[in-house]
């Protein structure tokens, strides 16, 4: 089954075109440019270079949120365009499921996305893998990053840590959190769309996919904007 993964859910454009379970094509840049003026010219490029033929995508995996609010409206946006266009099944991929997607592991080790969501809060889930399939322990959340160690802390497993709020984050876990564990290097430590389109053909099989008209994207909390004019509201 060939499919086109996008994600542009955090400050990375990647989009990737996955056939089985063969990544012919991914294009992701972690660059300070708009997904607006990024992401269609990437995709019109990796069709280019392998020759596709867009009505031979048989589905488009996108990453559906949490993440940042703009980049999973220009992704959302551009996923139900062409799905519309082409008449072709959207595949909403937790953002933090293909995060830990990347990190495939055999070894008994939990798997940590933490996305930078400010105010000392991160977007997050956590997971493992049992026999070779992904397994949520912890749905997406948005919690204080002290709570999630808190919360890692119940297990005995070491832990993997991967994504954007790693950097912002690090030395408190280093300094807060004493049970085993380690970063995600550069290779898998950032949103990939090959990992989207992967992920999404297992959610493809299972039946999670949707109509471009139905695709909304999953922002777990409000804007920064909403809750700005509500504090105001409240005052």
């Amino acid at each position: 089954m060939k499919i086109l993964g996008i994600d542009s859910s955090g400050t990375v454009a990647s989009v990737a075109l996955v056939d089985d379970d063969i990544t012919i094509a991914e294009y992701t840049v972690n660059f300070k440019k708009t997904h607006s003026e990024t992401l269609l010219p990437m995709i019109d490029e990796i069709v280019r270079m392998t020759e596709t033929d867009p009505s031979t995508i048989e589905a488009i995996a996108v990453a559906a949120g949490p993440g940042s609010f703009t980049g999973l409206r220009i992704g959302s946006s551009t996923a139900k365009g062409l799905g519309m266009a082409y008449e072709i099944p959207i595949i909403p991929v937790p953002t933090c499921h293909a995060l830990a997607y990347n990190v495939w592991t055999a070894n008994d080790t939990i798997i940590c996305p933490i996305m930078d969501a400010r105010r000392n809060q991160v977007y997050t889930g956590i997971y493992k893998f049992e026999a070779g399939k992904l397994v949520v322990l912890q749905d997406q959340m948005a919690v204080d990053i002290k709570d999630l160690l808190a919360i890692l802390s119940t297990y005995s497993q070491g832990v993997v840590f991967v994504g954007d709020g790693v950097p912002v984050f690090r030395q408190i876990i280093d300094e807060m959190f004493r049970q085993k564990h380690f970063f995600a290097p550069a290779h898998c430590n950032r949103q990939r769309a090959a990992a989207v389109a992967a992920l999404g053909a297992r959610f493809y099989e299972d039946g999670c996919f949707e109509t471009a008209d139905e695709h909304v994207p999953v922002y777990l909390r409000k804007s920064q904007a909403e809750r700005e004019y509500e504090e105001r509201k409240g005052k």
